[in-house]
Order: C-alpha cells, then structure tokens, then sequence
C-alpha cells in the first residue's frame, strides 16, 4: 500500500479510506433544535426595534423567556440563526478622526457623577426639537430631561438640575452629599445662575476641555444611541408629534434597553440590582454580631418616578431614596 501511495503522490491513510466501504457519518452532538419559533420570536423584537443587532435581541430574548421560565438560548445560536435568515446588521467599519482622552467618565457608583448634554431632533416638517438630559454616569439611567421647540438656555438647565435631584432624592434642599455635574462649555451649561444654583443644591460643576466632546464620552454616546433607536427610526412629521414620543422613548431607554457597558441589562435593572446588593450587604451587617459599628444604614429601593411630558413639574415627596 505503501508503494501504490507513493506512486500515486498521495498519503497512504486517504487510500485507505478510499477503499473501505462507504460508512454513513453520523452527526455527532444533540440534535440540531428547530429553529421556527425561535425566527419567529426574533422577528418580533426586530420588528419593534430595527436597529438592535444580534447581542442586544439576544439580551431582550433572554429576559422575556425568563420571565416565562422558558428555556434560555445561548448568543452563539441566536447569531447563526439571524446570519442563516438575513437578519443581522450590517457592519460598521467606523470612519472620522478618532478622539483619545486620558480621563474615565464612568464612576463605579451612582448617583457620584451625573453628565448632561444636548441635541435637536429635525422634523420631517423643518420644525426642530430641542433636548437636554441628566444622565446617571454609572448607571447610564436618564434621570430627567427637558424639551423645547427653541432653544435651549441657562433657565431649563437650572429647572433640569432641580428636576433630577428631586426623581433622584424627593423634594430636599441640597444633597445629601455632593454630586459632579460633568457638561460641556456651553452657555446654558456655564452661566453664572447655573453654576451658582449647582453648588446651592450640592452638586459640583465641571466642565470638558475645549474641542474634547469625548470627555463627556457617556453624553454622547446616550445621544447617539437615542437618535439610531428612537428617533430614526419613529414618524416625526412634526415637532408636537415627537413632544409627545419623547416621554415613551425614555422610559423604554430606561426600562428595556439593553446597555453594553451593564452586561446588556438596562440602566433600571442594573441600578435596582446595585440597590438589592447594597440592602442584603447592609441588613446582613445589621445581623452581624460584635460589629465595630454600632448602626447600618440600610438602603430601599425606590418607586417608580412619575412620568414626564414635556418639562417634569410634580414630584412625589416619597419617591425620596436612600443613597447608596
């Protein structure tokens, strides 16, 4: 055989194979899974959000089978089967000048940094929307936000400051301690009322170099999330029509979508998952015996804020948390 193979040029094993009977290959590992109800239920989150690739249909599909006990399906599949279906996106290769900075934005708890910024939503009419926000730069919740069909000046940022204090503490008159207000250096942002009004409640402005809108990194990538997955792809005939999306946009930023940077859960179950930590590590050290410490603070998770419209004007006074 051997003589034969090298006479051939070819290795001894594949004529050995060759010449042995024809064996049926058997597929080894589980059987492959149908697929149809899986493509189905894809289909349908793709349906409501476009824009979502593979990882954060994967994160929307996990939660809603376990809400419903139902089998998990791992991330692996859900990319084969959208590939198999023509359902991914299509890559993005990036493009423009790329922009370092040596700062980190995000903070490890919240309620320690809290970032704001600004954008418009263009109208299919000409009309634009104008927007500022409060974001949470550990939990990535959008705490509060303004809108207007003008522009945006020093007076709304001042109503956004006091808003996002009262969602995030009730109705107090300064912090309990001091949070950084990170914004760029524009003048709604750096007027002298504005500033003088955050150190009253408690919170310590701070600004980004100039011409370094990557320092505010956490803003902008909010801004460009909000306009791909909400305002692109929603009707906006008008500016009243998007006055009156904004609020549902938010509370689905909020409560459903699925956030890299938190192991794509959304801002509102990561931030409840910090607030059941810290209240099981808090009560477990009220219960340990012989402490050094002779009190705990507990920490409770707070309601749900009221839904705003255009401008949040009333607050509950027991929305009030305790800060971890």
């Amino acid at each position: 055989m051997k003589r034969v193979a090298d006479t051939l040029g070819v290795a001894r094993s594949n004529l050995a194979v060759q010449a042995a009977p024809e064996r049926i290959r058997q597929r080894r590992g589980r059987p492959p899974q149908p697929e149809a109800e899986l493509v189905a239920e894809i289909k349908a989150l793709i349906a409501g959000q476009p824009t979502y690739g593979y990882r954060r249909i994967h994160a929307l599909l996990r939660r809603q089978r376990r809400q419903q006990s139902g089998a998990l399906v791992n991330v692996k599949r859900v990319y084969r089967v959208m590939k198999a279906h023509g359902l991914l996106l299509q890559r993005h290769t990036g493009g423009g000048e790329e922009r370092r900075h040596d700062g980190r934005v995000a903070v490890e708890r919240p309620d320690t940094r809290w970032c704001s910024d600004g954008f418009e939503i263009g109208c299919d009419n000409g009309e634009k929307v104008r927007i500022a926000f409060t974001l949470d730069c550990c939990d990535r919740e959008a705490i509060s936000w303004v809108a207007t069909t003008g522009g945006i000046n020093s007076s709304d940022i001042r109503d956004l400051m006091v808003e996002s204090v009262e969602r995030r503490f009730g109705l107090v008159n300064k912090l309990p301690k001091p949070i950084e207000w990170l914004s760029d250096n524009g003048s709604p942002y750096t007027a002298g009322e504005t500033r003088a009004l955050a150190r009253y409640i408690g919170l310590v402005p701070c600004t980004t170099p100039i011409e370094s809108p990557q320092s505010n990194g956490i803003a902008e990538a909010f801004v460009k999330t909000f306009k791909r997955d909400y305002a692109k792809v929603r009707a906006k005939p008008d500016a009243a029509s998007v006055l009156r999306q904004l609020d549902s946009w938010f509370e689905h930023y909020n409560r459903v979508h699925p956030h890299k940077a938190l192991g794509y859960r959304s801002p509102r179950e990561f931030r409840n998952q910090i607030v059941k930590t810290a209240t099981a590590e808090a009560v477990g050290a009220v219960r340990r015996p012989n402490e050094g410490t002779t009190a705990t603070e507990a920490i409770g998770s707070r309601p749900q804020p009221p839904q705003a419209v255009v401008r949040s004007t009333s607050l509950d006074a027991s929305a009030a948390v305790d800060h971890p």
